[in-house]
Formats: C-alpha cells, sequence, structure tokens
C-alpha cells in the first residue's frame, strides 16, 4: 500500500477503505509518511469530504494512536461533556459540580485556551494551588468519592491527533468538517467515558460561524460517538456575544462561584441547566428532561452544587478559603470603565472582538508558550437587548498592562446599537440526538 495512492483517490472523491484509513494514521505517527504527504491527504479530505464509515474509522484509528483511559472501576455511568469554544465559556465551572451533585459520575479532560477562546484548565489554575495533572489511579479515586475530577489531557492519549492539528494549522485545513470532528471525538473517546454531550457553538465568538455549519458539525459527531458504542448528544449554542458577563480566568471563577450560588447570569445558567439535564438523562439517573432540571434547580437552591465545587477545588490542591471568599482573588493593578460613546438598544456584541482584547489585556494566549495574567479581562455590564445612554458603563477591563487605550477603541467598535427595541434569543438553539 502507497500513500500517494490513498491521497490520489481521495482527491478523486473516491470513499477509502477501513485499511486506508488505518495505513495513513499509523504511517503519520509513526514517521514513515512525512509531513507532505499528511498535508496533501488533508487537503483533500477538506476539499472532497469524507463519508460518516470513513469519519467513524478515522476516528477510531485516532483514538487508538497511543494509550487510551480506562475508567471501568468508577462505579456508574460516567458523563464527559465538551464544548468547541466560546468567549467567556466558564460553563464546564458551573455544571461539573451541578451535575455530580445530583449523582452523575464526571469524568472530564480539559485543555487549555489559544486565541479569543479561554480554557477550563487556565481558569482553574487562577485558583492558588488548584492541580490539574493528577495521576490516572488518583484521577479515578477522585471521581469514585466526591462524582468529579477535571484534569489536563495526558500526552500518551490521542498522539495522532497532536501531530494532525498541528499540521492543519498551518496548512490551511483547520475548517474540514471531517477532521474538526474526527479530532474532538478521539479525543472524548480516549478518555473513557460512557456518554458524551458536545456544546457545539456557533456565531461571532465561535469556530463555526452559523448555525447550518454547526448542525452539521454536531449530526457528524453524535453519529461518530453512536456508531462506537458512546452516548453521544449535542446542543447548538449561541455565540455571538459572550456567555455571562466575565471574560477572563479569575473574573470568570468568579462569575462560576456566583452562578453556583444561584446568581447566574440568565443566558449561563439556561446552557447549564440545558446540557445538566441531558447529561442526567445520559447517566440514567432522570427519566425526563423536565426532571433533570428540576433535580439541577434543588442542587443549585441548597447549596448542594456549591459544596460539590468546593470539595472538587480541595481534592485537587486548590486553596478553597479563594471559593468561600472570592474577594481573596488578586486584582489586576488597573481597572477602568469602558464609557458608551453612543445611546440605543445594543443590538450586537462581537464576542471575537470581545475575546481578542481580553487576550490583548492578558487574559489569553496568541500562541501556546505565552504567560497568562490571571487577574485581567472584561467584565460586561450590558448585554444585548439592553438599552443604553450615552455615558452609560459598557463595561470594566481589568488589566495590568499600562497601555490599553487602543484596547478600549477596539471594545467600543464591537457594539453595534439600534433604536428599536431588539428582540433577544434563547443561546440554546437545538437538541442533537
Amino acid at each position: 500500500m502507497r500513500m500517494v495512492d490513498i491521497i490520489i483517490k481521495k482527491r478523486d472523491g473516491h470513499e477509502l477503505s477501513d485499511e486506508e484509513i488505518r495505513f495513513f494514521v499509523k504511517g503519520y505517527v509513526d514517521g514513515s509518511i512525512p509531513e507532505y504527504q499528511a498535508s496533501a491527504f488533508n487537503m483533500a479530505v477538506l476539499f472532497k469530504g469524507m463519508t460518516n464509515k470513513e469519519i467513524s474509522t478515522l476516528t477510531d484509528a485516532m483514538e487508538h494512536s497511543g494509550a487510551t483511559m480506562d475508567l471501568s472501576r468508577i462505579t456508574g455511568v460516567k458523563v464527559d461533556k465538551h464544548s468547541t469554544g466560546g468567549v467567556g465559556d466558564k460553563t464546564s465551572l458551573v455544571l461539573g459540580p451541578m451535575v455530580a451533585a445530583c449523582g452523575a459520575m464526571l469524568a472530564k479532560m480539559s485543555g487549555r485556551g489559544l486565541g479569543h477562546t479561554g480554557g477550563t484548565l487556565d481558569k482553574l489554575e487562577s485558583i492558588p494551588g488548584m492541580n490539574i495533572s493528577v495521576s490516572e489511579e488518583d484521577f479515578i479515586k477522585q471521581v469514585n468519592e466526591i462524582g468529579i475530577a477535571i484534569i489536563g489531557q495526558t500526552q500518551s492519549l490521542v498522539p495522532a491527533d497532536k501531530k494532525l492539528y498541528a499540521l492543519r494549522d498551518v496548512t490551511g485545513t483547520v475548517e474540514s468538517i471531517p477532521l474538526i470532528a474526527s479530532s474532538v471525538m478521539s479525543k472524548k473517546l480516549a478518555s473513557g467515558s460512557d456518554t458524551i454531550l458536545l456544546d457545539v457553538t456557533f456565531g461571532e465568538g465561535a469556530f463555526m460561524k452559523n448555525i447550518d455549519s454547526a448542525r452539521v458539525l454536531a449530526r457528524t459527531m453524535v453519529d461518530i460517538g453512536n456508531s462506537l458504542g458512546r452516548d453521544t448528544r449535542a446542543v447548538l449554542s449561541d455565540m455571538n456575544e459572550p456567555l455571562g458577563f466575565a471574560v477572563g480566568n479569575a473574573l470568570e471563577v468568579k462569575e462560576a462561584i456566583e452562578a453556583l450560588h444561584g446568581r447566574g447570569p440568565k443566558d449561563l445558567m439556561e446552557l447549564c441547566y440545558t446540557c445538566g439535564a441531558i447529561m442526567l438523562e445520559q447517566a440514567k439517573i432522570v427519566n425526563s428532561h423536565e426532571e433533570g432540571l428540576e433535580m439541577l434547580r434543588l442542587a443549585i437552591s441548597e447549596g448542594k452544587a456549591f459544596d460539590k465545587f468546593v470539595a472538587f477545588v480541595k481534592a485537587q490542591g486548590g486553596d478553597v478559603e479563594y471559593i468561600l471568599h472570592p474577594e481573596k482573588f488578586e486584582l489586576a493593578k488597573h481597572i477602568v470603565s469602558v464609557i458608551s460613546e453612543k445611546e440605543g438598544y445594543i443590538s450586537k456584541i462581537n464576542a471575537l472582538e470581545i475575546g481578542e482584547s481580553a487576550m490583548r489585556l492578558g487574559a489569553g494566549r496568541a500562541t501556546l508558550n505565552d504567560t497568562i495574567d490571571m487577574a485581567s479581562g472584561i467584565v460586561l455590564t450590558k448585554k444585548v437587548g439592553d438599552y443604553v445612554n450615552k455615558g452609560d458603563v459598557l463595561c470594566y477591563i481589568h488589566t495590568n498592562k499600562d497601555e490599553y487605550q487602543s484596547i478600549i477603541k477596539d471594545i467600543l467598535n464591537a457594539y453595534i446599537f439600534k433604536k428599536e427595541e431588539v428582540e433577544t434569543h434563547p443561546v440554546v438553539h437545538e437538541i442533537v440526538r
């Protein structure tokens, strides 16, 4: 079998056999297939696509290109959730304790942020002492004992994805839905959970810019998971404005704490309740979505979800005093109000612009080697649909950088106003099963 023949076959729009796909993945990981041929293969897939069978085989081959997690020693149904990324997306920090407080076993591996999207691991590491590098043995023990653990992905998992992801980034093949779907699902499947819930975001602040492409990606990933024996479902959520009010690591942790006390932003809580109810159904804890919603509301109102978050932070070495007393988090040197120069109803807040501005203030990474300033970011005071007068505060920037005036101008440009009232939409648009 020759790699050039596989490239030509896909270039001409033909379906690849299981053996050809597995030959490619194995050869690229062991170095016998060079990067220029892998690049050509990716480009052929970008233009010609893949059938569901091909994508499932590619995902399975990538999943088994390295070690996989064996979570069989965890009692009960193991649930997992993944978001395709967004601005202000602190969902896992709220959702994880909520479902764990209801009896679900959340065994989650998360990633770091790059560019305008924030990573769950970075947010957790803004809590002093928090350890996200937990051994597999301690990971399993922790989930069994308190029902939740969130850690970084181990280096031995899915080496094929690490190589292909880096290659796609520099060869213009990031946008291929078969390659996105196999990348996400190979990591989720290798992580060992029984069920997977995917939050597929769309809009300005998301990777998929419109709901149609998000729907195709969600359907593809759900079909992959189900074909490989995992109960996989997805929600399509709106990322045309930041989720919640806070954007930035410690700022988002503080907002998550407020949410767990029952004082969370409406859009964040809508997403957490919807996702949580689906996960409780997947875990066979409830028989209906409505029953799941009621159980989650009780977990919040009775303080059980917050107590679970405290137990989770403590188990991974974090200083729980910062959770019990969020005012202990160190503030940035500059906290500056951004004043509206216009009036009217906010019709749009460009989430991409807000995310990139937060990154430039110090809250994110332009490259993987950049250092994050945990205290920096943006806290909105107004959302889409709100009326604003000239001189009102739109948001506050938090930064330790002394030069920030140009960033304030960019933030102002992210707000679009209308004279008429603006209709607001739910954050969750569809559920894909």
